[in-house]
């Protein structure tokens, strides 16, 4: 009757993740997000995922500050995705069950979330 209860993010995940590297520039992640209209993407080094990049993150790169109220547009772009990142991420398992994945959503106000396997690896 309801199995939505009983399903897994295994059974509805994204298999073929596109990620970003930690030598990105903003330029190049600005032309990620432009192209796929993705609200975030995992970092990977190596097979290990570190980090989440998210619209936010890169949006908030632009907000004048009192101390910078006219930021150099060049200097700006030239930053990478390690320097905006976020390195301390929500993620869930393989088997973990949608009910969950949903409260976290609402919980952290999340759009996506990663999907991480038994050896650490980004899995969807």
């Amino acid at each position: 009757m309801y199995t939505f209860l009983e399903q897994i993010v295994a059974d509805h995940m994204t298999r073929d993740v596109k990620t970003a590297t930690r030598t990105l520039t903003l330029r190049e992640l600005g032309d990620l997000f432009e192209r796929d209209d993705f609200n975030a993407y995992p970092v990977e080094e190596g097979s290990q995922m570190v980090g989440l990049v998210s619209k936010f993150d890169y949006l908030a790169c632009f907000v004048f500050t009192p101390a910078h109220m006219i930021p150099r547009y060049d200097d700006l772009m030239k930053r990478t995705v390690a320097d905006v990142m976020t390195s301390e991420f929500v993620y869930v398992g393989t088997e973990t069950k949608l009910t969950r994945v949903l409260q976290l959503m609402i919980d952290h106000r999340l759009r996506s979330i990663p999907v991480i396997d038994s050896d650490q690896r980004l899995a969807g």
